[in-house]
């Protein structure tokens, strides 16, 4: 099992027994968004004295209390889960999340660098029909779990590419991967 140096922090207790049974961590959870005083010193302990991972539900709560600690902690790392990963009877949550997705979103937090490289520009996200064309959306949903940087709409996804350190080759092999899938996938349904 993977042993995790950084602390996680989670949503819920939910979370926590999800995250327990895919690696071997210390782990706290914020119970939502109005987090406590004292959870949120038991963080910041946390992140000066061992790091932190942020691993919060693919929705839009989940969105905004990552935002509320990255705010407080800028230099924690990030783990994302998809949406498509995460979703239990229209449930959506880390819980609901396969104890090895879980693991290798953890393992991709990893890849977070301090200081946002500008591999890649507004441009680059038609190029790679990461916007504009009918299947962006998915493109980006399916791109974030694999890379390990998350769903986010074009903007967001563009800054997570130069922030998580993404080079040009692994976006256009994962790319290239996913719309081959994609087509052999449509030319299956055609034999049938």
């Amino acid at each position: 099992m993977l042993i995790v140096k950084e602390v996680i922090v989670v949503e819920g207790r939910d979370d926590i027994d999800a995250v327990q049974k895919a690696v071997k961590a210390d782990i706290i959870a914020t119970h939502g968004y109005g987090i406590s005083k004292a959870t949120i010193e038991r963080i910041r302990s946390a992140y000066e004295k061992r790091g932190i991972i942020i691993l919060t539900d693919p929705d839009r709560a989940g969105q905004k209390i990552r935002q509320k600690l990255t705010e407080m902690f800028p230099n924690a790392l990030q783990a994302h889960i998809s949406k498509k990963e995460a979703i239990s009877d229209g449930d959506i949550g880390v819980e609901n999340a396969a104890p090895e997705v879980i693991r290798l979103a953890i393992e991709a937090a990893g890849r977070t660098l301090t200081e946002a490289s500008s591999e890649f520009t507004p441009s680059d996200m038609s190029y790679y029909a990461l916007t504009g064309a009918p299947f962006s959306r998915a493109l980006r949903d399916e791109l974030g779990r694999r890379l390990g940087i998350g769903y986010g709409n074009a903007k967001a996804f563009l800054k997570r590419l130069n922030g998580y350190g993404i080079s040009r080759a692994d976006l256009e092999k994962e790319v290239g991967d996913i719309l081959k899938n994609e087509s052999d996938d449509k030319k299956g349904e055609n034999k049938i």
